[in-house]
């Protein structure tokens, strides 16, 4: 539970400390539902980003499942293929390599009483026997921890976790967290997932 903590912690200064690693705020409150947003209604922040790269096979060893891809500016590296992907022989010089990464950090008041705690959980999808190699894998790690000090006049909280560690960060939407305060218990969880699927070379 301790490591995953460190990991939470680690999330949290990618967001807050403007690493730019999750430089895009998600925002897709409409103008109706700003209006009707009441003093009840739960400060909520979620920062997510989307990578998508292509690239081109170059080169297939079955036996070492050594794969050589190339990307469009010309990049070339190896790239060993786990014994779970059972459909490489699939794979052909030529076909597209498609990856997509996606990567999101919600920080969300959580209710009176929820107990502070750690959490994670993974799911994995593969193509059937015979297809074309695809799969998404994904990682969802959640923790609540608890608001021990606010700084109003540089925006910095400090937040606690379960195991007594804290980690101070800035608050980037001060007017969103206004109403919060020292014992409110904040729910934050961090998701990543990668999906990987190959495009057949189209025949001339």
């Amino acid at each position: 539970m301790k490591r995953v903590f460190v990991y939470m912690v680690a999330a949290v200064f990618m967001i807050f400390l403007g690493t730019g690693a999750l430089a895009q705020e998600k925002k897709a409150e409409a103008d109706a539902s700003k209006k009707a947003a009441s003093s009840t209604q739960k400060p909520k922040t979620v920062k997510e980003r989307v990578v998508t790269k292509t690239a081109t096979v170059e080169a297939i060893d079955l036996k070492t499942r050594i794969v050589t891809l190339k990307d469009k500016d010309g990049n070339v590296a190896d790239l060993k293929v786990s014994e779970r992907a059972k459909n490489l022989p699939q794979v052909k010089v030529g076909d597209q390599v498609t990856t997509k990464y996606y990567e999101s950090i919600a920080f969300e008041l959580a209710d009176p009483g929820t107990p502070m705690q750690v959490g994670t959980s993974e799911s994995s999808t593969k193509a059937k026997p015979g297809e074309r190699p695809a799969g998404v894998e994904a990682k969802m790690v959640s923790a609540v921890v608890n608001i021990e000090a606010i700084d109003t006049k540089t925006n910095v909280a400090t937040l606690k976790g379960p195991e007594g560690r804290t980690v101070n960060v800035q608050i980037q939407d001060p007017k969103k967290w206004e109403k919060a305060k020292v014992g409110d218990k904040v729910r934050i969880t961090y998701t990543e997932a990668l999906a990987i699927e190959v495009t057949p070379v189209a025949k001339k």
